[in-house]
């Protein structure tokens, strides 16, 4: 085993029992990630559900280099680049938006709608709308206005000091007043409460609603549920769109927030009226970022993406069955390839484990698989490229955890 002395500290990992030797990845193609001790595993989160084409898919790589050699950065305040305005102009073209504010990651995405809903009223005359709705179970990252607009307390209580209340949807039953800047949702799927599915008609209220709607499709967007973006599937027309992981394929730090053309003309003007907006990040449209962007878009074309990822997510749905009535699991939930498996955790010893569920974990990474369970649940969010005996060799891996905790 790789000894190492790590200076590195990671995210959601309790550094004290980490041993960076055993779990760190040197080298993934296709689907496997293969780590330092030359054990290949299946990367079954799609490395938390970014990778949409598989690890160093050739068309995205040869992008990347192509516009590493050309133009490596330059910045989009104030300036552009051909491959920001490309990119932006095929992301309205697939979603109906009609202009892409680029970020960073998926929480500055958020932030950035936030922010642009806020702004927006104050300049339409409307400064009292303050109050942001969302739904029960929400999570929208890990940034503070993310955070406030999210409803799962691990991720936000010990940073209460730092929040802004936001109120659960759950609540209005009719108009939801002059004060509410907007409404956030994510469609369909709530990746970060356990594959938490939402029935369609909680969203149907908002087809017709008095405030700005802004749409979390950075979890569920391009393809993970079976349309390229979920929203597709609930007849909902977003105000704001925030998109992220897949959206350079998975392979380098990109979001997007798109908007409609009424928003973005409300921040035009004199510069001296001082309306335009007021936010920005160093490698917002980073030219390289954008260029992957661009190639897996090709690749959903050219490849048929979402057709083959449609065919798996059928696939599984089969080999799901024989979990549906398994005494250690309490629900299986899918949309797409959003797959959860929660476990009957009182049913499960933990014993040296941080949980029954990392237990699980722990074995299936031993026997080819990398997950990463939330809570209860076993998660399955496969690269859409993924072939159907990788799914079926999953589902084997784990009923035989599940076997050696009966």
């Amino acid at each position: 085993m790789l000894s190492v002395d790590s200076h590195l500290w990671l995210p959601f990992t309790q550094m004290q029992s980490f041993d960076a030797g055993r779990r760190m990845f040197v080298r993934g193609a296709g689907t496997m990630l293969t780590d330092a001790r030359g054990h290949r595993v299946f990367d079954a989160t799609s490395s938390i559900w970014t990778i949409v084409h598989g690890h160093a898919h050739p068309r995205i790589v040869e992008a990347i280099a192509r516009q590493a050699a050309e133009l490596d950065h330059a910045t989009t305040l104030g300036a552009t680049n051909p491959a920001a305005e490309e990119l932006a102009n095929r992301l309205c073209g697939i979603t109906g938006m009609d202009y892409a504010f680029f970020g960073g990651d998926g929480a500055s995405a958020i932030e950035a709608a936030l922010k642009m809903a806020l702004q927006y009223w104050q300049n339409v005359g409307q400064p009292q709308r303050k109050r942001f709705v969302r739904l029960a179970a929400a999570y929208h990252g890990d940034t503070t206005g993310a955070m406030s607009l999210s409803d799962i307390p691990v991720f936000k209580q010990r940073f209460a000091e730092v929040l802004f209340e936001s109120l659960p949807y759950d609540r209005f039953r009719g108009p939801l007043g002059d004060d509410v800047a907007g409404v956030i949702v994510e469609p369909l799927v709530q990746a970060a409460a356990g594959m938490r599915l939402v029935p369609p008609d909680v969203y149907a209220n908002l087809r017709e609603r008095d405030t700005l709607l802004i749409v979390d499709e950075i979890a569920t967007g391009f393809g993970r549920t079976g349309t390229m973006f979920a929203y597709q599937q609930l007849g909902l027309e977003p105000d704001l769109l925030c998109i992220g992981k897949g959206l350079s394929g998975g392979v380098l730090a990109l979001s997007a927030t798109l908007a409609r053309r009424p928003m973005y003309e409300a921040f035009l003007g004199k510069q001296s009226d001082a309306v335009h907006f007021f936010h920005g990040h160093s490698f917002a449209g980073n030219p390289i970022a954008c260029a992957a962007g661009l190639a897996s878009l090709d690749c959903f074309e050219e490849e048929r993406t979402l057709d083959g990822a449609a065919a798996l997510a059928r696939h599984a749905a089969i080999g799901l069955e024989r979990f549906r009535s398994h005494p250690l699991v309490r629900e299986v939930r899918a949309a797409g390839l959003m797959i959860g498996i929660e476990l009957r955790s009182e049913a499960i010893p933990a014993q040296s484990y941080a949980s029954p569920a990392w237990r699980i974990a722990e074995g299936l990474y031993e026997r080819g698989h990398f997950t990463r369970p939330i809570g209860d649940v076993v998660q399955l969010v496969p690269p859409l490229t993924s072939r159907p005996d990788e799914i079926d060799a999953f589902f084997d891996a784990l009923a035989h955890e599940l076997e050696r905790c009966a």
